[in-house]
């Protein structure tokens, strides 16, 4: 009976088959990798993160025509080894160009990214030794004056992702897509140089941050692209007391992928600078990323970023009080602070009166110096 059914049905039934074949078969190939062991998952996952990440979105248009759909796109992305190829890339970024080569590889990278070089302190292309110092140029002091009416100034170039109020214990990296305060900043310690407050079982991690009355938490998020100047500077006058490092993943941060990763910041490896300044807590966070491991903060010797000693997921502590230092390291507003290699993001979370108010718009672009909101 049924070889009559399939008979009559005929080439409907086996174009309905022929439909189905591939789909099943790329699902079964492509899609179905969580059931394989860890070390197998890793090394099948990484031609298919580049195929997926690398290569236009529309050539894989097809795929997802029939059906198929990545049993995790994050983790097909995690499982590429940022963090040893962003050594590697800091490796290259040190070899010593030849002379005759420097002018069109930086030419190269100038036109691609759009950078004027006429705000560099040094515009002769053939003063950069590497790629490395060429990423780390200085600008002229009359490039970037410092705005001195307003609190809160931006300590970087680059483009504003998100800014506002802190609700819920939950930070908005882009419009809509949040993370946790507490995964971000760490969580609180009984250590006495610290900048938290002591734990009360009532209340929020966000209200035990906030050290006056009538203040509220606010944060700003500023995207450093390759083509920025890559120094970061105070946003204000504070007092730096404590500096937490988290080793982690170095994934993108483009604002696109800051969309589609939830809780990407969390995930990457960062420097928490936090203080205090005259309104209450103060902290600036510089989040690194792909090609980006290293973080310099320029009067911290003793922090040593994307290392392979240091394990994700952990986080290591180092407080600037001391029996001889009983406050911290004093910052100015617009003192030099540190530096990314190649781009990156800044993270400022700080209190304020309830009146603070930011001058910006999500998406604008904006330059050291410039004001981010004021009293």
């Amino acid at each position: 009976v049924m070889c009559q059914s399939e008979a009559r049905q005929g080439p409907e039934l086996r174009a309905v088959k022929w439909l189905q074949f591939p789909q099943l078969a790329l699902r079964r190939r492509l899609g179905q990798l969580s059931c394989m062991s860890r070390p197998a998952l890793i090394l099948r996952s990484w031609p298919l993160t580049i195929l997926y990440y690398l290569l236009p979105f529309c050539a894989l248009s097809p795929l997802s025509r029939v059906g198929w759909r990545p049993v995790s796109r994050v983790a097909l992305y995690k499982s590429v080894p940022t963090r040893l190829l962003s050594r590697a890339w800091g490796r290259l970024n040190q070899v010593e160009l030849p002379h005759w080569l420097r002018r069109p590889v930086y030419s190269l990278y100038i036109w691609t990214f759009g950078v004027n070089m006429k705000e560099a302190a040094v515009e002769d292309l053939h003063h950069y030794r590497n790629l490395s110092e060429f990423f780390r140029r200085k600008l002229k002091p009359q490039a970037r004056p410092v705005c001195g009416l307003h609190s809160v100034i931006s300590p970087s170039d680059g483009k504003i992702l998100n800014f506002g109020q802190v609700k819920n214990c939950e930070v908005e990296q882009v419009k809509g897509v949040t993370y946790s305060l507490e995964s971000f900043l760490g969580p609180r310690t009984c250590t006495e140089d610290l900048p938290f407050p002591p734990a009360t079982s009532c209340d929020s991690f966000k209200n035990q941050l906030v050290t006056q009355e009538g203040n509220e938490l606010y944060h700003c998020v500023i995207y450093l692209a390759p083509g920025d100047y890559h120094c970061f500077h105070s946003p204000t006058d504070w007092t730096v007391s404590h500096r937490r490092h988290f080793p982690g993943s170095l994934m993108s941060v483009n604002p696109g992928m800051a969309r589609w990763i939830k809780e990407l910041f969390c995930h990457n490896e960062r420097v928490v600078l936090t203080g205090d300044w005259k309104h209450g807590f103060f902290s600036l966070t510089a989040v690194g990323a792909t090609n980006v491991g290293s973080i310099r903060i320029y009067f911290d010797r003793d922090l040593h970023t994307n290392s392979p000693r240091y394990s994700k997921g952990s986080y290591n502590d180092f407080s600037f009080v001391t029996h001889t230092n009983k406050e911290g390291v004093p910052m100015r507003k617009g003192e030099h602070l540190g530096e990314f290699n190649l781009g990156s993001t800044i993270v400022l979370i700080f209190e304020a009166p309830k009146d603070f108010n930011f001058q910006l718009k999500a998406g604008q672009k904006i330059r050291f110096g410039e004001p981010l909101g004021s009293l």
